[in-house]
C-alpha cells in the first residue's frame, strides 16, 4: 500500500503523515500543482489533498484533478468527487440538498436582475444574503428591507461583489483579540488583516468578485447559536457555536461549547440521515432551528480547520451511541477510512 499526499503545512496532511509514520504506512509526497501530477500518483493506491478555498490555485483545478484521479485512474481519493464537488459552492449545495430532500433553510437564487427585483417586491424581510463562496461568515449579510436588497442586486448585476470584506475581517480578529482567544494568534491575525488591506495576497488579487447572480436565504430568528456536526464515516462530533456579539452569525465567532449535554441527539440523527443520501466521506453540517423549532440546515462543507480536532471529549456512532474519548483525531479517522477501503478484498 502506498498513499500520495499533497502536503500543505498546517493542513490535514500534517496529521496524515504523522499517522503513516507511526503505523509504518508507505507514503509519498507529491505536488498537485506540478504538470506531471498524474505520473506522480500513478504508483500509489490513493491520493489525499486537503485543498483550501482561500488558495486560488486550489479553486482553479482541485475538484477536476480529484475527478480524474478517482474516476479515470481508479485511485482512492480524499476527498472523493461526491465529497468535494460542491465545496465552497453554495449554489451547487442548494440544488443537491433540495434534490435529496434535506431540511435546507428556504433558499432563493436568481440569475437576472429583473427576476431578483420582481421577487423582492413580494417577499418578506429580513433576508440573509450570501455569496456562493466564502467561509467564517465573511460574505454573509442580513438585509433588513427592500432598499438594502435592491442595492445588493444592483451591485451583483453591475460591478460585482467582493468575496471578502476587509472591515469585517479586521473586526472579527479584533473581537477575538479582545476576548483573549489564543491572544497572540488573534493579535497576529489582526496584523495580517491590516497587511492584506495594504498588500492583498494571491487569492484576493485573483479571485476578487462574484457577479451575475444573487443568493438569499430566509432569516431564522431566535437563534443565538448554531450546531456544527462533523461526520466522518460512521462517527460524528458536534459543538455549539455561539453568535458573535450583537450579530446573527455564529460562524467565525470563536465562541464554542463542547458539552455534549447541550447537543440535542436529533442533530446527530439528522446529520447521519442526510449523509446516508450524500455519501460523503466527511461533511460538516451547520444547523439552526426554524420558527417551528424544527432543525434546518444552512450549508455544508467537506472539511473544517485543522483545529477541529480540539475541544471534543467524545463522539457518536451511527447507532447514536456516545463514546467517551479525550484524544480525538478526526484526521486519523479520515486516513483510517481510506486505508480500510484500500484493504477491502
Amino acid at each position: 500500500m502506498k498513499i500520495a499526499f499533497h502536503h500543505r503545512p498546517g493542513s490535514y496532511s500534517d496529521l496524515w503523515i504523522d499517522y503513516c509514520q507511526k503505523h509504518n504506512i508507505q507514503y509519498k509526497i507529491v505536488d498537485a500543482y506540478a504538470n506531471d501530477i498524474l505520473e506522480q500518483v500513478a504508483d500509489c493506491d490513493a491520493f489525499m489533498w486537503h485543498f483550501h478555498h482561500l488558495i486560488y490555485k486550489d479553486c482553479l483545478f482541485a475538484k477536476q484533478l480529484i475527478y480524474v484521479i478517482e474516476k479515470h485512474m481508479g485511485k482512492y481519493t480524499y476527498p472523493n468527487y461526491d465529497t468535494c464537488w460542491h465545496f465552497d459552492d453554495k449554489i451547487g449545495q442548494k440544488y443537491l440538498l433540495e434534490a435529496i430532500d434535506a431540511p435546507l433553510v428556504p433558499t432563493y437564487i436568481f440569475y437576472t436582475r429583473q427576476d431578483a427585483i420582481k421577487w423582492i417586491q413580494h417577499t418578506f424581510f429580513p433576508k440573509v444574503f450570501k455569496l456562493s463562496c466564502g467561509a467564517s461568515g465573511s460574505t454573509v449579510q442580513l438585509l433588513q428591507n427592500h432598499k438594502q436588497a435592491k442595492h445588493i442586486i444592483n451591485r451583483a448585476f453591475s460591478s460585482g461583489i467582493k468575496t471578502f470584506r476587509y472591515i469585517e475581517l479586521i473586526k472579527d480578529q479584533y473581537e477575538k483579540h479582545k476576548k483573549g482567544l489564543a491572544s497572540i494568534r488573534a493579535f497576529l491575525g489582526l496584523i495580517k488583516m491590516w497587511l492584506l488591506r495594504i498588500s492583498p495576497n494571491e487569492y484576493y488579487r485573483f479571485h476578487s468578485k462574484e457577479i451575475g447572480y444573487v443568493y438569499f436565504q430566509d432569516y431564522m430568528p431566535d437563534n443565538d447559536y448554531d450546531i456544527r456536526v462533523f461526520v466522518v464515516g460512521n462517527r460524528a462530533v458536534a459543538k455549539k457555536r455561539m453568535n458573535r456579539k450583537n450579530d446573527f452569525r455564529a460562524s467565525g465567532s470563536g465562541n464554542l461549547v463542547f458539552d455534549k449535554e447541550q447537543i440535542n441527539i436529533e442533530y446527530i440523527k439528522t446529520a447521519f440521515n442526510i449523509n446516508k443520501r450524500l455519501k460523503m466521506q466527511s461533511v460538516a453540517f451547520d444547523f439552526l432551528k426554524d420558527q417551528n423549532n424544527k432543525i434546518v440546515l444552512s450549508e455544508i462543507s467537506y472539511c473544517c480547520g485543522i483545529d477541529s480536532n480540539k475541544g471534543y471529549n467524545g463522539y457518536w456512532t451511527q447507532d447514536l451511541q456516545w463514546h467517551d474519548c479525550s484524544n480525538i483525531n478526526i484526521c486519523y479517522w479520515i486516513i483510517e477510512n481510506i486505508i480500510t477501503a484500500i484493504e477491502k478484498p
